[in-house]
């Protein structure tokens, strides 16, 4: 199966085959000189489009010099070779793709019932999770898995940073991934993390009993006005799926909506987590 490409060369593929509306590839390609095939693997963002080419396009297709801004900008990302390109040959497919995805986003806004974000996670707690993954078992692939997850964590320092907007059940903060001491040092850094601008912790209570999101953790990605439309994300044993028609989306937003209701506000979200980092504390002492 073919490796997801860029979003940005997905954007462009998209943006261009709708320009070319009702014209036949065969007559565009034909009238530019391409091969019916360069067309179609530009639109399908199977290959990358260089300036002059597709200024040649975009001068066949009617569009002004003054609007083709952002069009160049999306082929000039296109081109680019991805960041995690090394750690491609470690992931499935639909791994690869969200994280094309998070790198983009605006607002990541995410729920999660079983264990910490990756963007929050140490490398001590992102390895025990990795090591119990389903679909594990190479050390290597372990090791290249957890670098990935480590990069990821770079988009925090992006300008502008992606705005958080994190829900986790109370049980995240009971379940002790990578033993008590690696739980008590993880929920240090979630702590820490609750304090920084843009990052909004939220802990679901078990007092709050039934909620909109029993079924299955998920985080809705918001991106830049006038880039994309948003995508919900949701990982799986064998790989991620990916929700993109709005009434899809409005679902997850309204859960978010009912779960962020529900959950304890930030100070006594610290206070839940800093009383349970302390508990861990005793425990390690007596």
């Amino acid at each position: 199966m073919a490796r997801p490409t860029s979003t940005a060369r997905r954007e462009l593929g998209s943006e261009l085959r709708r320009l070319r509306g009702d014209r036949r590839g065969a007559a565009v390609a034909t009238a530019l000189g391409w091969s019916e095939s360069k067309l179609s693997r530009i639109e399908t963002a199977h290959t990358s489009i260089s300036e002059g080419d597709l200024d040649r396009l975009l001068t066949a297709y009617g569009v002004r010099v003054e609007d083709r801004g952002r069009l160049r900008d999306l082929a000039r990302r296109g081109s680019d070779r991805a960041w995690w390109t090394q750690y491609r040959s470690s992931v499935p497919d639909p791994y690869d793709e969200y994280v094309a995805l998070e790198g983009e986003a605006a607002l990541i806004s995410e729920w999660e019932a079983q264990v910490v974000p990756g963007l929050l996670q140490t490398d001590e707690y992102a390895r025990a999770v990795i090591e119990r993954g389903a679909d594990v078992g190479d050390p290597d692939v372990i090791q290249r898995r957890l670098a990935l997850r480590m990069a990821r964590q770079a988009v925090l320092t992006r300008d502008p940073p992606p705005v958080l907007r994190m829900v986790l059940d109370e049980a995240v903060l009971h379940r002790e991934v990578g033993g008590p001491d690696v739980l008590r040092r993880q929920l240090a850094r979630l702590t820490e993390a609750s304090r920084r601008p843009g990052i909004e912790l939220s802990i679901l209570p078990f007092s709050a009993g039934a909620h909109a999101g029993q079924i299955e953790s998920f985080m809705v990605l918001d991106f830049a006005p006038g880039t994309r439309a948003p995508v919900v994300h949701i990982e799986g044993l064998t790989g991620g799926l990916f929700w993109v028609k709005p009434n899809e989306i409005e679902v997850y937003r309204d859960a978010l909506d009912d779960l962020r209701k529900r959950a304890l506000s930030a100070e006594e979200s610290r206070t839940a987590i800093a009383e349970r980092e302390e508990a861990l504390r005793v425990i390690a002492a007596s």
